[in-house]
């Protein structure tokens, strides 16, 4: 099983950024799919989190300028960050777990390489 994200790189403050992941080498949809970043110098902590459902979960540090999808077939997540800050800085990474809390706790199933996001 592969998670990969896309769309990193560097933003200005003030802007939009855009990530996506998609999962291969497994046939099914994960129940729960989510987002994690950890910014320099800290742990790693949950950003949003969707299940198959579509109901999200966002942390309290993005919440209203954050939107978390999947895509139709339920295989590919999506996050739009938007009015970016310096403190948005991090690597971001995808995930995915059978069971939204194991994953917002920080034990997803599996975890994607990550994308590097700088705002600055």
């Amino acid at each position: 099983v592969q998670l990969v994200e896309s769309g990193g790189g560097s933003v200005k403050a003030g802007g939009s950024l855009s990530l996506s992941c998609e999962v291969s080498g497994y046939s099914y949809s994960w129940y729960c799919m989510g987002w994690f970043r950890q910014r320099p110098g800290q742990e790693r902590e949950a950003v949003a989190q969707i299940d198959i459902e579509d109901t999200a979960t966002y942390a309290d540090s993005v919440k209203g300028r954050c939107t978390v999808s999947r895509g139709n077939a339920k295989k590919s997540l999506f996050l739009q960050l938007n009015n970016l800050i310096a403190d948005d800085t991090g690597t971001y990474y995808c995930t995915a777990h059978w069971n939204c809390h194991q994953l917002w706790q920080g034990h997803p199933n599996y975890w994607g390489q990550g994308t590097q996001v700088t705002v600055s």
